[in-house]
């Protein structure tokens, strides 16, 4: 979870610092692709292009799909460049040197090794992060190596490893126990009893270590995620390193199919995916995967449950609402308050605006999703699901409006409630900050303006490429005819300069003779 996604900066960096005014980039999904996209250390790339309000698309690249600066990949390709034998060859060494030095098979061997290892033997290097074996002591003799790793310890891999905090590339914020175990509990009063666990490491632990301590629990999981440190805590059946940004399995057809078996197990029955992206990512790419995964789910169904949806708990913030039900229309946002251990703000109590602003997108009915009474939520008999505290249901609007934790007020000349800290702008037509801009340029679609799509599904597209294709012949026929003014202008001018001349050298001759 980061901060938006900054892509500008490679675009700058190629040659396209010039461009000026509202801006932006977009991921671009070719719809019958004639070749395959190339590949950096992090699976395949995603093709992207930048736009500029009032123009068209300029030139389309491919850049990593899971690092957003370029110092963490610094891979960028134009989409018609041509590369020579020797820069791919270049490209599939740096590829194969920033994969991790063990491979998926020998990470389960060694974790095989390391448990059947006494207690005084089991040592954890700090500095390397790996699980040490008696061969691997001499070379981590310098290094901060911790001793006695118990079995408890193993499995809670989130609290050994150090998490990696690069908010631009791979930041990992860990749900807080509150959280973990409001998930883990609700699993059962649904009926669910398999999680596929997508970028989720200690929704995946409590689940392992409830199943191995309660001989009730029959719930099972998957942990898909792209730290391939987790490899060498987890079997193959367990794990499997994944990039969710373009649904890329790092160890092949194998770890696809282990992934494939575990949607399909029971002819689909009782599984969910939970999934809590990074905050910077994209939301198209990351809709374009999860849509990947719930095909290979349907796969397993027949033609009597076509009609039925895998479950799915996606965790973002509020803010990205309307961008994920424009891809996932069944999508419902609770008003659940999801906080994390280690992330200062997104905190579990806190009032106002400082509270935590995660929120689960699901399409299972809400009404059956019960909220824990005892940190403020209450069922609300009109709207037939559980609210916060603060969140008063609108008689205008019909529903319990609030999106933020707080109460908010209904704005008779918007039509709709609002955060209590916006007022109405006349100059706007509708409700901002007080001290926001009018007039300034808003986020969302760069054609028309709207904030519930991108340029790339705009109605108004086909008509708006028409109308500056007009706009541009019409410079270019108004460039041209101002060419040929100035050229007649000038033959005109050097005709009047040159009869002056003979006038005046005539002149000359006549009072000289």
């Amino acid at each position: 979870m980061a901060a938006p996604r900054e892509w500008l900066g490679a675009v700058e960096k190629e040659g396209n610092s010039g461009l000026q005014g509202s801006s932006g980039v977009e991921v671009v999904f070719p719809s019958d692709p004639a070749t395959p996209a190339p590949l950096c250390p992090h699976g395949p790339t995603l093709l992207f292009v930048k736009v500029n309000q009032g123009k068209e698309e300029s030139r389309r690249f491919y850049a990593c799909s899971a690092c957003r600066d370029r110092k963490d990949c610094n891979f960028f390709q134009w989409e018609d460049e041509k590369l020579s034998e020797a820069r791919l060859a270049a490209r599939e060494a740096h590829n194969r040197r920033c994969q991790p030095p063990l491979s998926r098979t020998q990470c389960a061997e060694r974790y095989l090794k390391f448990i059947e290892l006494p207690l005084a033997e089991r040592r954890f290097c700090q500095r390397c992060q790996q699980l040490l074996l008696p061969d691997d002591w001499e070379k981590h003799r310098e290094h901060w190596v911790v001793g006695n790793i118990s079995a408890g310890q193993l499995g809670r891999p989130s609290q050994l490893l150090r998490p990696l905090e690069n908010k631009k590339t791979n930041a990992q914020y860990l749900f807080a126990e509150r959280t973990c175990h409001f998930l883990v509990d609700l699993l059962p009063a649904l009926g669910l009893t398999r999680v596929l666990c997508v970028g989720t490491p200690r929704l995946h632990e409590l689940i392992r270590l409830k199943a191995s301590g309660d001989e009730k629990s029959n719930i099972k999981s998957l942990l898909l995620d792209i730290d391939f440190r987790y490899s060498q805590f987890y079997m193959e059946d367990s794990f499997c390193r994944y990039n969710m940004f373009n649904h890329h399995f790092f160890d092949g057809k194998a770890a696809l199919e282990v992934c494939r078996t575990f949607l399909q197990e029971d002819k689909g029955e009782g599984v969910i995916m939970v999934t809590d992206p990074p905050f910077g990512g994209l939301v198209e790419p990351l809709a374009v995967t999860f849509k990947k995964l719930i095909a290979m789910w349907k796969e397993g169904q027949s033609q009597d449950s076509s009609h039925k949806e895998l479950p799915v708990f996606w965790i973002f913030p509020y803010f990205f609402e309307s961008r994920i039900r424009q891809f996932f229309p069944s999508f419902c946002m609770l008003d659940y308050q999801v906080d994390y251990d280690n992330h200062a703000l997104y905190k579990h109590g806190k009032t106002g605006r400082k509270q935590s602003p995660v929120r689960i997108f699901t399409n299972i009915p809400p009404s059956k999703i019960i909220l824990p009474s005892e940190e403020g939520y209450r069922f609300c008999p009109l709207c037939q699901r559980y609210v916060s505290l603060e969140n008063q249901h609108c008689e205008h609007c019909n529903s319990c409006t609030s999106k933020d934790g707080r109460k908010w007020n209904h704005c008779f000349l918007c039509k709709k409630c609002v955060k209590p800290s916006w007022i109405h702008c006349n100059l706007c037509g509708h409700c901002a900050l007080p001290d926001h801009s009018c007039g300034a340029p808003k986020d969302g679609c760069f054609i028309c303006g709207e904030l519930d799509h991108k340029r790339s599904t705009c109605p108004q597209i086909t008509a708006s490429k028409k109308v500056i294709k007009a706009v541009r012949k019409q410079k270019q026929r108004k460039s041209k005819k101002t060419k040929m003014e100035t050229v007649k202008e000038q033959s005109m001018n050097h005709t009047s300069v040159t009869r002056k001349k003979k006038r005046r050298e005539r002149a000359h001759q006549y009072l000289c003779s």
